[in-house]
């Protein structure tokens, strides 16, 4: 099996491994049970660290993309054997359609370089800028989700334009820029005070998190931390294909 490169310049290597990968199972010449080749053909191939594509097929396997077993390989996952994924609801749809009114309160923006762990995650060289937004969504005027984002203006550069004063970064992404691949991971922590204080808890208060990446095409797009008191928390996913 022959994984053809990407292309594109400026992905990061993993992820050109990966969404190689990805793109050959989405056009059907990979299918289900079709071998994929091994971390050393990978390296080989893309000219790249044994790690690297260590990475980028752990990545698809946690995604439920591949399956790895060490005697048998790395092969295309089944249908049935993917994971479930979220779906992306709309923040004012889903208050409002619990019964109550929606408002949204805009804490803070700018464009600065973010810490190295965003920028990890956003997939970005050192020094460079992305914007930031933190803000409050409110369910019957109460503190529904504290929402702390950081969007890659490479991706999607009209988010540096945009005001999001009396709109959301939610909404403005899921109208504007069309993703195509999702990350979820869920977790619980005690609220610092500031995020208390956003959300009407005491300090030490335990609340939901949901973090998020989302992707387009090759590049990350953004990401975010969903904080929500535990009384409005709710979880609500769905089976998607690739």
């Amino acid at each position: 099996m022959t994984i053809n490169k990407s292309d594109k310049p400026g992905i990061s290597p993993y992820l050109q491994v990966k969404q190689a990968i990805l793109q050959q199972i989405r056009g059907g010449e990979l299918k289900p049970g079709d071998l994929i080749s091994g971390e050393e053909e990978l390296a080989l191939h893309f000219k790249c660290a044994r790690v690297t594509a260590h990475r980028a097929l752990r990545e698809l396997a946690e995604e439920g993309v591949v399956v790895r077993k060490r005697k048998s390989g790395t092969r295309v996952a089944a249908p049935s054997a993917r994971s479930t994924r979220f779906s992306i609801p709309l923040i004012d749809v889903e208050i409002r359609s619990a019964g109550h009114e929606y408002s949204y309160s805009l804490v803070k923006k700018s464009i600065i370089a973010p810490p190295d762990i965003v920028r990890v995650k956003l997939d970005l060289k050192r020094d460079t800028e992305a914007l930031h937004i933190q803000c409050v969504h409110y369910a019957s005027s109460q503190p529904y989700q504290f929402e702390d984002r950081w969007i890659n203006l490479a991706a999607t550069p009209n988010a540096a334009k945009a005001a999001f004063d009396n709109e959301g970064p939610n909404a403005w992404l899921l109208r504007e820029v069309p993703w195509s691949d999702a990350e979820h991971i869920l977790y619980a922590e005690n609220a610092p005070e500031d995020r208390a204080r956003l959300l009407d808890l005491t300090r030490g208060d335990a609340v939901f998190v949901l973090e998020r990446r989302t992707w387009t095409a090759d590049q990350t797009v953004t990401f975010v931390r969903l904080f929500h008191p535990g009384s409005t928390f709710r979880m609500r996913a769905s089976r998607v294909g690739l």
